[in-house]
């Protein structure tokens, strides 16, 4: 017969339950907060351990991964955790080549292996266009189009649209109306092409005749359009570089002052920055310096000009040889300011928030990392976006990794003082070079190094907006191509 339980039993049982779903739900957030730290528990020593969280991917997506020889059972895009130490991971997938890399994870950590380009195994070379000879080539930022120039005497210009398979090719010849003493007699003409704009539309010229020098702004989509800088701002100019994408905006050095040129308007500024040697500009509107000290000569600064400043920001004076290397190359990172400075083999990287405008209080800027290079430093410059900076002398180079604070100093084979290196971005994480006639691509730390194909050193190469297809410039027998090696299989 049923017994009703008494109010007691009944009450006892219900604190019971209670205490234990309590207990069950903090062992539970408990863990999964462990879990979320990154500690887990070791099965060979039974001790609790913390451990680190990696991130893969890889262009094109869908390779197999493996840490230290284990599978971790799924494809790119794809995570798991490792214990702190350190571990080999793999990328592979078939008919590409294998991606690799060994890096001592801390405890705690997230580390990103985003960034692995899987380049086929297989590479074909395909010629796009046949030419008699090649001065220069220059793709834009965007890789949907090439400029090929023939001759530097010739006012003209192959523009290439290489944004879908099939590839497109229109001539743009410069009327004689744009540049000086085009049709007098016995005047050399040479024709040097600076760069594009940041929207692909519009190419800066730089044009020498009779001793002299003018700059031309063409307009590749009209080439009517085109302008004479030189002439219809009457000014002389050492050094100009686009700001912006409307072709006519310009920075430029004129003499050793810094001056902004507005073409529509046609305007000159008053000098933004005097006792100029060479300048950089990032963005639109930053521009870092190397200069001379205008109280006293012999001392060279370095300096940071924003547009709207009141005048300049000296970083820093150096009293050191003038044959000493100096550079200075500035970025953005995740909202901060990074910008480093190359003293002969000394490299510092300071980050914070440029200079207040109107004051020379730097220390909204604070020193990230310090290291000496093997050699004075020739080359120096951050990845697209800031994640990396590359180091470069000869043959030497390094490449350091902003996130993780890790510096990896390697060499490039078959490059000497003589033939330096030169590695250009190819995209955020991996460089380029042309040395000894091969397209090699390296990871920024200079890891992963493959020969794409052969090709004729001195030119540009292009990787396309949808990095499909790497573009160069080949040469068989006395022939110059236009060619491509498709980096996607189909």
């Amino acid at each position: 017969m049923y017994r009703r339980p008494s109010r007691k039993r009944e009450l006892i049982k219900r604190t019971f339950v209670y205490t234990a779903m309590t207990l069950l739900v903090a062992i539970i957030v408990t863990g999964l907060i462990f879990i979320i730290l990154g500690y887990r528990i070791d099965t060979q020593s039974g001790q609790i351990e913390r451990s680190a969280l990696l991130q893969y991917d890889s262009t094109p997506n869908g390779a197999a991964v493996s840490v230290d020889g284990s599978a971790i059972g799924s494809a790119t895009p794809t995570k798991n955790t490792v214990l702190a130490g350190s571990h080999k991971f793999v990328m592979q997938k078939d008919g590409y080549e294998t991606w690799q890399k060994t890096l001592d994870i801390k405890a705690g950590t997230l580390t990103w292996l985003n960034y692995a380009r899987l380049v086929p195994k297989v590479r074909p070379v395909a010629a796009v266009a046949s030419y008699p000879t090649v001065h220069a080539s220059l793709g834009t930022l965007d890789g949907q189009t090439i400029m090929i120039q023939q001759d530097p005497a010739i006012p003209e210009f192959q523009i290439i649209d290489v944004s879908s398979d099939s590839v497109k090719s229109t001539t743009i010849t410069l009327p004689t109306t744009l540049y000086s003493d085009a049709t007098t007699a016995g005047v050399t003409h040479s024709f040097k092409v600076d760069q594009w704009d940041s929207g692909g539309r519009y190419l800066l010229v730089e044009h020498t005749y009779a001793s002299k020098t003018e700059w031309l702004v063409v307009d590749t989509q009209d080439v009517n359009s085109s302008k004479n800088v030189s002439k219809s701002l009457d000014i002389g100019i050492n050094y100009a570089t686009f700001s912006g994408t409307s072709g006519d905006i310009l920075y430029a050095l004129t003499g050793s002052d810094i001056r902004k040129l507005d073409l529509s308007a046609g305007t000159i500024s008053r000098s933004l920055v005097s006792h100029v040697s060479s300048f950089e500009l990032y963005e639109t509107n930053v521009i870092t310096y190397i200069g001379t000290d205008q109280t006293t000569p012999t001392s060279r600064v370095v300096g940071l000009y924003r547009e709207g400043d009141s005048k300049s920001h000296i970083l820093r004076t150096i009293t050191d040889s003038a044959s000493t290397p100096l550079h200075v190359t500035t970025a953005r990172y995740y909202n901060k300011d990074y910008i480093a400075i190359t003293d002969g083999k000394k490299v510092d990287i300071l980050y914070g928030s440029y200079p207040a405008s109107g004051s020379q209080d730097n220390s909204s800027l604070s020193l990230f990392a310090s290291f000496d290079f093997v050699a004075d430093v020739q080359q120096v410059s951050f990845s697209p976006t800031g994640f990396y900076l590359a180091v470069q002398s000869g043959a030497q180079f390094a490449g350091y990794d902003i996130e993780h604070k890790t510096l990896t100093e390697s060499s490039v084979a078959g490059a000497s003082d003589k033939t330096p290196a030169n590695l250009k971005w190819l995209d955020e994480a991996h460089l380029w070079s042309d040395v000894g006639g091969n397209l090699s691509m390296r990871d920024f730390d200079g890891a992963n190094v493959i020969n794409i194909n052969s090709l004729a050193s001195g030119y540009d190469v292009t990787l396309t907006h949808n990095e499909r297809y790497l573009y160069s410039i080949g040469k068989i027998g006395d022939v110059y191509q236009l060619q491509r090696v498709r980096m996607i299989l189909p």
